[in-house]
């Protein structure tokens, strides 16, 4: 018996969006190193650029294209340069997401004084929440449609969506992006029951909090060395007492993509959070 235990994408082409940032640069980093063809979707191309150059300088293969997930002229384009580039895609991360302060009441729960003093769930407007809930569901709804059109050949193809901790438990302050996450979740097990019969798998990763130089802001004070109060919650919540790496995720990432290792594995959400969902407080 031969047992594949590195992951090997060699002759495929993957497709990420959202691939400028943080997070999806280093996945798309993980798939050109597993042998990839790797084509960076994000609305800002210079960083996307910047990504695929350091691809190639390692000696791997990416291409930089601007996309912008909420317009479907502008996903259709994106497609349409990757197959004729890098040819048809054979994995799609739908990364894109986030969220934004028009989204985000000021404190965790909602007492009567605030109103008129803060910004409450009343002071929330529609666009704003909108945005939010588009950026990190209805974007990647409008990708999968698009590219899953090249995964319709009867092989081996996967799509894997980002999800989140706020999938399981919505997180204070943020009810558009928690509200996303979780249908996130919800639509990756409609997929996979969907596309079962086409070979496509569909899957999701759920990172926890991870501490990145975008995040560090959220968990420590402006001197960047005494914690927040939030920091402290995220803590105690989390058995294993840490914050999580991006470079973390990129084994699960690499597995879920790669047939030979996961090939019977769809439907599933996957919790990289150091225990944070599995932890009930007592």
């Amino acid at each position: 018996m031969t047992y594949h235990l590195q992951a090997d994408l060699r002759g495929r082409v993957a497709t990420v969006t959202g691939a400028g940032g943080i997070l999806c640069s280093e996945m798309s980093r993980a798939l050109a190193a597993a042998g990839a063809r790797v084509a960076l979707l994000d609305i800002n191309e210079e960083a996307a650029r910047k990504v695929a150059e350091e691809i190639a300088a390692e000696g791997g293969t990416a291409i930089a294209v601007r996309c912008d997930i909420l317009k479907e002229e502008s996903i259709r384009e994106a497609r349409e340069i990757v197959r004729e580039t890098l040819g048809s895609t054979s994995i799609l991360i739908n990364g894109a997401g986030g969220n934004h302060p028009r989204a985000t009441t000021v404190s965790e729960v909602f007492e009567k004084e605030q109103l008129g003093r803060e910004k409450t769930f009343f002071d929330l407007d529609e666009a704003g929440f909108r945005f939010v809930f588009d950026i990190n569901f209805t974007g990647m709804f409008l990708v999968t449609k698009e590219f899953a059109k090249d995964m319709l050949d009867g092989g081996s193809n996967c799509i894997l969506n980002i999800a989140s901790v706020n999938t399981y438990l919505p997180l204070t302050k943020i009810p558009a992006y928690a509200a996303a996450k979780e249908a996130v979740g919800n639509f990756t097990k409609w997929l996979a029951t969907y596309f079962s019969q086409t070979g496509i798998r569909v899957n999701a990763i759920a990172p926890g909090f991870l501490l990145t130089h975008q995040t560090k802001p959220l968990f420590y004070e402006a001197d960047g060395v005494t914690p927040t109060g939030r920091l402290g919650k995220i803590l105690r919540g989390t058995p294993m007492g840490r914050l999580g790496r991006p470079e973390e995720l990129l084994g699960a990432v690499l597995f879920l993509c790669d047939e030979k290792m996961s090939g019977f594995i769809t439907g599933a959400v996957l919790p990289i959070d150091g225990g944070y969902t599995a932890y009930s407080g007592v």
